[in-house]
């Protein structure tokens, strides 16, 4: 039978009763509609609710219309296999093509097997496996599907598509390709209209310029904005950034994180600390605050230095950088301790520059200046530089202490971490004890324009006195009291941090 036109609608209609009930009810199953065929065949013997259709077959159910090369159509279960250039139309946008399918009009279910292709507005989704509900306009995939929308090439194992809200759901090895960068994650969503993909699994961002990690979180493909949660990690050449939460900006290279934040730099071997921080690419500039710790790692004893706010500056031009730290600076190392107001460090010469009244401990002394300067080689100190009224003192008993003061003084410090000599340059002054085994015999009280100290085993072992010295020792109890005290004393014990957590107390 050769027809232009063939039109099958079944209509179940009237009313029907519930026994026991007394309920009417109205039942109406919408049937699926041939619109055209080149042919028709049935046997009406075999079964007269079965028809194959050949050639240029199109069928329409409700606000969907099918069209392939032939079909079967069977009437009595509102169902029907098509095959060979299949094309379904569901609104002005949504275009689903493949070479098989299975068409159930009650659920309005369509499987779809083999080069199947999806195409809503500039979403392409292409996979070999499809089952899509119209009525819910829901799609599903399994064995691997690709998603091509603007920039972005998106692939996974399973995933489902949700035409009304734009939505895909992937799992299984998710990949997003990008011209600037990848996307690989475990379990993902992205939205085709907002380009924003969610993550929900262990996800890894991949670019030529840097490296992120997260375990939840989402990221604007369209501006380049991105917001990880979860062990978020993001690593760019030789440092790293990582927080409870990390904000990132691709676009100018901006990060911001949250909780447990840590920047590290494996050229310089420092770490900054904190539970706010903000980090730019180019140049690498970071700021660290709330609880902020600067760690120059050294093997076993690293430098822990606290400060209400921490600031590392790049130099790109020099390759040098700079670190900042103020205020209510704090440090602790095993062997040295030290406080002061602000504070400077730069890679160019690996030195520490303390400023706002600085105190150090090193050992049984205590060091105080205007101005001082800690010299490091290797990340261990190996010179102290005090400047301007510099003083060192060291407690003798309980009232007594020991005490050396100078326009300027340099400290000598060994390979072992420990103070070993002192210069001293302009207007030197010394009190010093001098002791016969545990017993105090004497004091000295000395003055000499430059002198040099010599310590051993933590204490002062002996003072040379270089140009113009004058002195007297006293016995213990007839030096008068004027002299056992230089001006500018004052001893700072209470502030001297024992461990590294308690440079956060000031």
């Amino acid at each position: 039978m050769h027809i232009r036109s063939f039109v099958l609608l079944f209509l179940l209609t009237g009313p029907v009763f519930l026994p026991g009930s007394g309920v009417v009810m109205a039942q109406q199953t919408r049937q699926i509609e041939i619109l055209h065929a080149e042919s028709i065949e049935f046997n009406k013997a075999i079964d007269p609710n079965t028809q194959r259709l050949l050639g240029n077959v199109v069928f329409k159910h409700q606000e969907v219309t099918m069209n392939c090369d032939s079909a079967w159509f069977y009437a009595s279960t509102n169902s029907l296999d098509a095959f060979g250039h299949i094309h379904i139309r569901q609104s002005d946008t949504l275009n689903l093509y493949g070479d098989l399918l299975r068409y159930e009009g009650n659920t309005r279910m369509a499987r779809m097997r083999n080069n199947v292709r999806l195409i809503d507005n500039q979403t392409v989704l292409t996979t070999n496996s499809l089952d899509f509900d119209l009525k819910n306009s829901v799609g599903f995939y399994t064995g691997k599907g690709k998603i091509t929308n603007k920039d972005n090439v998106l692939e996974s194992e399973r995933g489902y598509y949700f035409t009304r809200s734009k939505n895909f759901h992937f799992s299984r090895d998710v990949l997003i390709t990008n011209p600037d960068y990848t996307i690989r994650s475990d379990t993902m969503r992205y939205n085709t209209v907002s380009r924003i993909a969610y993550f929900h699994g262990p996800t890894k961002i991949a670019s030529d310029s840097n490296t992120i990690y997260c375990e939840n979180g989402w990221y604007d493909t369209q501006f380049d904005k991105a917001q990880f949660n979860k062990n978020a990690f993001l690593s760019s050449g030789k440092q790293w950034i990582t927080g409870d939460s990390l904000y990132y900006d691709r676009r100018i290279g901006f990060g911001k994180a949250l909780a447990n934040v840590t920047v590290y730099d494996s050229v310089q071997k420092v770490m900054l600390k904190g539970q706010y921080g903000e980090y730019t690419e180019r140049p690498q500039n970071a700021l660290l605050t709330d609880s902020a710790l600067f760690i120059q790692i050294s093997g076993q004893d690293s430098m822990f230095v606290h400060a209400d706010t921490l600031r590392s500056v790049e130099d790109t031009v020099a390759q040098t950088k700079m670190l900042f730290a103020y205020y209510k600076v704090k440090i602790y190392k095993s062997d040295m301790q030290a406080k002061c107001d602000s504070l400077t460090y730069s890679t160019s010469d690996s030195t520490f520059r303390m400023y706002g009244a600085p105190v150090l401990w090193s050992d049984e002394n205590q060091l105080t200046a205007s101005f001082v300067e800690i010299r490091t080689r290797e990340n261990r100190p190996y010179r102290i530089d005090l400047y301007q009224t510099a003083f060192i003192a060291s407690r003798e008993d309980s009232s007594k202490f020991n005490q050396i003061r100078g326009k300027n003084m340099i400290g000598h410090i060994d390979e072992n971490g420990k103070l070993y000599r002192i210069d001293v340059t302009g207007n030197g002054q010394s009190v010093y004890y001098t002791k016969d085994g545990p017993t105090i015999v004497g004091v000295n009280s000395a003055e000499s324009t430059d002198m040099v100290i010599y310590l051993k085993d933590r204490k002062v072992q002996r003072i040379t006195l270089l140009t113009k010295p004058s002195g007297t020792l006293y016995p213990p109890d007839q030096a008068p009291q004027e002299d056992l005290v230089l001006k500018g004393f004052s001893w700072l014990e209470q502030f001297r941090p024992r461990t590294k957590d308690d440079i956060f107390f000031w």
